[in-house]
């Protein structure tokens, strides 16, 4: 059997294979509510009846403030728990685990209302600049995140990923390019990530699951975190009983990244190696060989397919021809899929 068809177990949640579907925003509540829509189930669900083994959910908002766009899903309150629940049932029913990316865009979100940041400091000419957020604001919002996992919980999530990358909120206060606080949430790497720590500490006393946490392995700016800061924020995560680490970059100030296939893949290996903890590689991953190469090479634990998945929902179908692996076909494509 090919690597990336072998199961993985996460705590008492076993996926079938090694493919994850990344979180990406689809911008598609257009009521601006934060609730599920028919484009969501279908964008979602069938990707899992083309056998992807973990589904995550775009970036969820904790808070309506912390939506990337006003179309953006959310999960700050109980009306948003029939819809995923629903999702949840379908997703299920075609093999595949699912994830929710709990997140909050900080000083990234473009809404009309007010927005927040540890600092206030905006991200370009074309961003409002965030109101730098009191310790009540912090509060409120690790609560917020607390609540998320709650309704996670109740709606069937298999896993939670915590969404610190992409400068966001939690990766605003993990990064010195962004956060300029003076207290206790800012100024050494201990008390920048104080932030991500109180929340994932909040977030277990309502999820008792497998916890991910997506961050930023590089900021692509002379002045942002080190490899050395990223390896000790991956050191505290583990001790906190995080389960995997999913390792994407960029996004904290505007830079100009050079990529290619597999462009991510090495700060992924590093903090795999260097901490011993489960990771995600993401970034250009593509075919089935070069997931398989990552896997076999022990660089990751899962690949994260983003862009490959929404090209081709049956990703996982290519790559086990690509590797002449027969996947089993869920019954009703048994004669289109040999």
């Amino acid at each position: 059997m090919q690597k990336l068809f072998t199961p993985i177990q996460f705590q008492d949640v076993e996926l079938k294979n090694r493919i994850v579907m990344s979180p990406m925003c689809m911008y598609s509540c257009y009521n601006e509510d934060g609730m599920i829509t028919p484009f969501h189930f279908t964008h979602l669900v069938s990707r899992a009846v083309g056998q992807t083994g973990l589904v995550i959910t775009e970036a969820t908002a904790v808070q309506p403030e912390g939506r990337i766009s006003a179309q953006d899903l959310g999960i700050w309150n109980d009306a948003h728990i029939p819809g995923l629940t629903e999702l949840n049932e379908q997703l299920h029913a075609y093999g595949a685990k699912t994830g929710i990316q709990l997140a909050h865009a900080g000083r990234k979100a473009e809404l009309e209302s007010e927005i927040f940041a540890p600092s206030a400091i905006r991200f370009d000419d074309s961003y409002k600049v965030p109101n730098e957020m009191t310790i009540d604001d912090i509060k409120q919002t690790i609560d917020a995140f607390k609540q998320g996992a709650r309704r996670a919980k109740t709606t069937g999530f298999d896993i939670v990923e915590i969404h610190g990358a992409h400068g966001y909120l939690i990766n605003e206060f993990l990064s010195p390019l962004t956060n300029k606080r003076t207290d206790q949430y800012g100024g050494s790497p201990e008390n920048r990530y104080r932030f991500l720590s109180e929340i994932i500490d909040a977030v277990k006393t309502e999820w008792n699951g497998p916890i991910f946490v997506r961050i930023s392995t590089d900021e692509y700016h002379e002045d942002g975190n080190t490899l050395d800061n990223m390896l000790y924020f991956a050191e505290e995560m583990k001790k906190q009983g995080i389960d995997l680490i999913d390792c994407s970059s960029d996004g904290v100030v505007p830079a100009k990244v050079n990529t290619y296939p597999g462009y991510q893949v090495p700060r992924c290996e590093t903090i795999k190696h260097k901490t011993a903890i489960a990771t995600g590689a993401v970034g250009l991953i593509t075919t089935g060989k070069q997931a398989e190469e990552i896997l076999q090479n022990e660089r990751a634990d899962v690949v994260v397919i983003g862009r490959a998945l929404l090209r081709n929902p049956y990703w996982a179908k290519a790559a086990a021809d690509e590797l002449g692996y027969d996947i089993e076909a869920p019954i009703q494509y048994e004669r289109g899929w040999r």
